[in-house]
């Protein structure tokens, strides 16, 4: 049986609407194109945009043009998507013609997310409700790490930011859900697991390590970084240079993370443990005198670093490979799939380098921007 049009799977469909934001020619999607996954032009949505990530923020990343037209797939991260001959009008600032070529790819994108956007609606509508895979449920729930900075860190408001936060949104718009569709909450190193087999959450992305312990009881998709294992010292701080200096040293061990075993029973360092619920509380400790070192992945060190007022710094010397995982409920091979589909599309349109730099340009450090080895869904 074909499966039915956009339309049919959500409603009526919308008219097609232009509107000017800022000097610059805004459209809604082709007639068509649903409620869901597709391209919204709400003024709470553009102002969002414009605000985190529009003419003079200096977010928007290398060679990539910023717009006010509006936010796809949710006010939380989105890409731009502006009408012909526009992408240069929303900001005069010197230096913005070079972003022409990066708006111009991005319309690009759009374009393709609306149409893959609108299949998978129309499959969920479609889908056999038996199965228990993401691609057939209505609302997402993400579990995400609140305690890190540029990662994903919960704000005092109540929202989301960083990286995971940022992939996170983009999976879940690529899979058909915009942002009243999608809730984040909390876990940690400890709770990962069983949060998703509990069905606390439909995916976990909270830098979760693909290890082969997890794989028996997760399945992974991605992975979609892979980070390094690195070390944090107090700034001033010189006689650790490496892991070999970490012998004797009081060592951060948090409940639920792979990190110390790196450490301890990989590279035969006997470091001193000290027990931690988060790295937020490693990194405390550290400032306050109470450990030597904490040793983790580069992305996670790298934001407490530069955070204010942090006192720290990162050695810089790597020693493992951390690949980060999109987690799902063991067995969805469906919805691992469709995920690789999107990180895969991710590294390709340019949205993760563009990212990556949002958040972690100001770091001494080098990040990937290619894509991934997969581990395949199992």
């Amino acid at each position: 049986m074909s499966a039915p049009s956009p339309g049919a799977a959500i409603g009526r469909p919308r008219p097609r609407r232009t509107w000017t934001r800022g000097g610059v020619t805004c459209r809604t999607p082709l007639s068509g194109s649903t409620t869901r996954g597709s391209a919204r032009s709400s003024t709470a949505a553009s102002s969002s945009w414009t605000t985190r990530y529009g003419a003079g923020s200096g977010r928007c990343g290398r060679g990539r043009g910023c717009c006010p037209c509006r936010a796809w797939p949710s006010p939380r991260w989105s890409w731009p998507a502006c009408g012909p001959g526009s992408p240069s009008t929303a900001d005069k600032t010197p230096g913005r013609e070079q972003t022409v070529r990066g708006l111009r790819h991005a319309v690009v994108v759009i374009a393709a997310v609306l149409v893959a956007g609108a299949g998978l609606v129309a499959y969920r509508a479609t889908g056999d409700a038996a199965t228990a895979s993401i691609l057939d449920k209505d609302r997402l729930t993400i579990g995400v790490k609140t305690d890190q900075p540029r990662v994903g860190l919960r704000k005092p408001d109540g929202t989301y930011e960083g990286f995971d936060i940022d992939v996170a949104t983009y999976l879940a718009g690529r899979l058909g859900f915009d942002a009243k569709h999608i809730r984040f909450v909390a876990v940690t190193s400890d709770t990962r697991d069983e949060a998703l087999k509990r069905g606390d959450v439909d995916l976990v992305l909270a830098t979760y390590s693909i290890t082969p312990r997890r794989k028996e009881r997760v399945t992974f998709g991605g992975p979609y970084y892979v980070a390094h294992q690195d070390i944090l010292v107090r700034t001033g701080d010189t006689s650790i240079r490496n892991v070999s200096d970490l012998k004797g040293r009081r060592l951060c061990r948090v409940r639920g993370s792979e990190s110390w075993q790196r450490v301890r029973v990989e590279r035969g360092v006997a470091a001193k443990q000290v027990w931690a619920e988060s790295y937020s509380e490693c990194v405390t400790g550290l400032r306050k005198g109470s450990l030597d070192a904490v040793s983790t992945d580069d992305l996670i060190l790298a934001g407490f670093s530069i955070a204010e007022g942090s006192g720290t710094t990162m050695v810089n010397a790597p020693f493992t490979n951390e690949k980060y995982g999109v987690g799902l409920k063991k067995g969805d091979l469906k919805g691992c799939l469709a995920v690789n589909r999107y990180l895969t599309e991710m590294y390709q349109n340019g949205v993760a380098e563009t990212l990556l730099t949002t958040w972690f340009g100001a770091v001494d450090f080098a990040v990937a921007t290619t894509v991934p080895q997969f581990e395949g869904c199992a």
